[in-house]
């Protein structure tokens, strides 16, 4: 590690061109979005993308082959299914580094769009220098418009700006739980250089000079769109609960709650809950956990 840390810095010293900054993704069965992030985060400054396929089967696959003759895109199949996310993420961060150049990777998932808030790129918000850098994420929350023919998840402008801070007792078994309105973890962009291995599902890193400068950047935001419709919610869950079932992953309390919930048969019901109303949206506002914001503009 430190003949790699020391080559790092020389090459460092010496780097006089642009920040090159890459994206990875883990995607399954993504059709619906991966085409949207993509062409979203080459307009906001991403270079190159590192996308690794758990085996889809909705056209996910030949969709990001089809995209490699527009963008730098390369694409790694993994068809192993024990969900190994940490793993996978860290060869994903060390596959850019290695195979193409980048200087600064974003670990991103298919639902997620980085934004740079003064409407630049990026960029303007890195340095070289960095080893990793925190960014706060926010739920899209949904009106009764998701349930209008022809809506599409960037419709809405319901930004989770101050979650609720329910436990994870409440999150796994509390059915009044508004799971839309929880508090969720940030997100990070690190240094492939020193990297020793991705944590917590892209939350965090393990890295050789994490002490010295990591940061928050306020500059930033990550707008998340985990409910697009019920249809992709419902292919998700059954898709965790074979997982589940099957391996030893290591998922969050929102995805016990909701396979229990499939167990059950009342998925459609979790997902009506989702809606809020006119009257539940103003109350929320009022209370600051919401603000309409415009979200990500395709």
């Amino acid at each position: 590690m430190l003949h790699k840390i020391l080559r790092y810095w020389l090459r460092r010293l010496s780097h006089k061109a642009p920040i090159r900054l890459a994206m990875t993704l883990l995607v399954k069965n993504e059709v619906d979005i991966i085409e949207d992030n993509i062409r979203f985060h080459a307009k906001q400054g991403v270079d190159c993308f590192a996308v690794m396929d758990n085996g889809s089967d909705d056209g996910t696959r030949e969709l990001l082959e089809r995209l490699k003759s527009e963008f730098e895109l390369h694409v790694i199949d993994q068809p192993e299914q024990n969900y190994q996310q940490a793993k996978w993420m860290t060869e994903l961060a060390f596959y850019a580094r290695d195979k193409m150049g980048a200087d600064l990777v974003i670990s991103n998932d298919a639902d997620e769009f980085w934004q740079s808030n003064n409407g630049g790129s990026l960029k303007e918000h890195l340095s070289l220098n960095e080893s990793v850098v925190t960014v706060k994420r926010h739920n899209m929350a949904l009106s009764e418009d998701a349930l209008q023919p022809g809506y599409h998840y960037m419709d809405t402008d319901l930004v989770v700006k101050n979650p609720i801070f329910y436990n994870s007792s409440a999150q796994i078994n509390d059915t009044a739980v508004a799971m839309l309105l929880v508090k969720i973890s940030p997100k990070t962009i690190v240094n492939p250089h020193g990297l020793i291995e991705m944590k917590g599902g892209n939350h965090r890193a393990k890295h050789g000079w994490r002490l010295i400068n990591k940061r928050d950047e306020t500059g930033i935001t990550v707008y998340h769109y985990p409910i697009r419709n019920y249809e992709q919610f419902k292919a998700n869950i059954e898709n965790r609960k074979r997982l589940l079932e099957t391996t030893n992953a290591r998922m969050g309390d929102h995805y016990r709650r909701w396979v229990r919930i499939l167990d059950e048969h009342g998925l459609e019901e979790e997902f009506k809950r989702f809606i809020l109303t006119p009257t539940e949206i103003d109350v929320l506002e009022k209370l600051g956990v919401l603000s309409r914001e415009n979200g990500v503009i395709l």
